[in-house]
């Protein structure tokens, strides 16, 4: 490979993908090329690989990768020049900025449809990617770009907290171990509340919980005994029954927020409850860009420090593997180009 030459995974089908090489592609007017640092894989880039992601939400063939940082290499007409050599993340969603939702901030509901890096459009399991400079969020220069690759799904979790903010003292309950929870657990245990509770079946993970702030660490079946304790309930997991376990967990008048995307058969949630004990129900699904800013401040504050979960690392070559690996892991898989 020449230096003019760039990689990236193309998934041609489910199941079917080769790495191909080609020219590096300039920037246009308004983008920026960033050479990928790391790119992180998740439950969703699993779906796409296998076939099972909905089809409204992906297209055949595609570059994967929506998890990644890297560094700014070329600029676009009419991005700034002291943009190149600066290391950055950048949002997914490809936000229209004109309708309704977008001018209200909301451009994780943009009416415009769909579209998303790594999905519908090419993704970072490559060594360059290009978009649109709106989309960047700087980082501060000593980053770490691994750790940084987690910064995506930090976003969700961080508009979770904008959306449900916990209070010093409150009783705060994170239902599920896997990245979402982590990360979660990171930043509600800067809100200080009096009890951090991580409810998870994976005790591995109990150290690394606690280290991110947690307090306490249940199984589901212990939880269970806690109805109504949390004034706050924060659902990670999208298994069949956690919702609904989580909105059990909460309080009269206590606050749940849905961020794990239901799994299928999920059980139901009961309105006769959510109205009698008047539950505060929000969900959130990805991020948008306040949030994105509200991660990265954290990040490069130190306050978020997503690197303890990276467990493995492959390169490109090897998608296929890093895809298998992700499906058994107890943290976040990289593909580092």
């Amino acid at each position: 490979m020449t230096s003019t030459d760039s990689r990236s995974v193309l998934l041609e089908a489910p199941g079917r993908h080769r790495l191909v090489e080609g020219p590096v592609r300039e920037p246009g007017p308004g983008e920026v090329r960033v050479r990928v640092g790391a790119a992180g894989l998740c439950g969703s880039d699993r779906e796409l690989y296998t076939g099972t992601r909905p089809a409204q939400y992906c297209v055949y063939p595609i570059v994967p990768g929506h998890e990644w940082s890297g560094t700014v290499e070329a600029v676009g007409p009419g991005v700034p020049e002291r943009l190149v050599g600066c290391k950055a993340v950048a949002e997914g969603f490809r936000s229209c900025g004109l309708c309704d939702r977008c001018r209200f901030g909301d451009t994780s509901l943009c009416e415009a449809g769909y579209e998303e890096t790594g999905f519908t459009l090419p993704g970072a399991f490559a060594d360059h990617v290009v978009l649109p400079a709106r989309l960047l969020h700087p980082l501060s220069d000593d980053a770490d770009l691994r750790a940084a690759a987690l910064l995506e799904p930090a976003a969700v979790m961080a508009a979770t907290q904008l959306r449900c903010p916990g209070l010093p003292g409150e009783r705060v309950a994170v239902v599920g171990g896997g990245t979402l929870g982590m990360l979660g657990a990171q930043l509600y245990a800067a809100c200080h509340p009096a009890e951090l509770t991580v409810v998870t079946r994976n005790t591995a993970r109990a150290e690394r919980a606690m280290a991110f702030g947690a307090t306490r660490l249940i199984s589901p079946e212990e939880a269970a005994r806690e109805a109504g304790r949390y004034d706050l309930v924060v659902e990670t997991a999208g298994a069949r029954s956690t919702a609904a376990d989580s909105v059990r967990l909460a309080r009269r008048g206590g606050r749940v927020v849905l961020t794990g995307i239901p799994a299928p058969g999920a059980v139901d949630l009961d309105p006769i409850d959510l109205v009698v004990r008047q539950i505060q129900l929000h969900t959130v699904f990805g991020a948008p860009s306040d949030a994105w800013a509200h991660a990265v401040r954290a990040f490069n504050a130190g306050l978020l420090t997503p690197a303890p979960l990276i467990t493995a690392e492959f390169g490109l070559e090897d998608y296929a593997k890093a895809v298998e690996e992700a499906g058994r892991a107890a943290g976040k898989v990289l593909l580092v180009p």
